[in-house]
């Protein structure tokens, strides 16, 4: 069963799901937002997390009009916290256990 991550959609497809051209997948890519999959012949390969991420970037740039270094700073922000949110759950359960050899 596949999952989120399985690389399975070429950049023709994926550039069609989420209504840009693929020279834009291209361009993040290049720019270093994403980096798709490759297969072992080269070709690009997008997975559904990597759609999700193609249309939270269009959102914010075509909804909220912000510009692509925005984009970039939201979104490397955005993993910041994720990354904290991670740390500070496991924190709280290294604490939890603590909290029982204690009683």
């Amino acid at each position: 069963m596949a999952n989120k991550d399985t690389p399975r959609y070429v950049i023709s497809i994926a550039a069609e799901m989420v209504g840009v051209p693929t020279y834009t997948l291209r361009y993040y890519e290049k720019i270093g937002i994403m980096e798709p999959s490759r297969s072992k012949g080269n070709i690009r390969l997008y997975s559904d997390r990597d759609i999700a991420f193609i249309r939270r970037v269009k959102t914010l740039m075509e909804d909220l009009g912000i510009n692509l270094a925005g984009v970039e700073v939201i979104l490397r922000m955005s993993q910041q916290m994720m990354e904290l949110q991670s740390q500070l759950e496991r924190m709280e359960i290294k604490i939890a256990r603590m909290k029982q050899k204690q009683t």
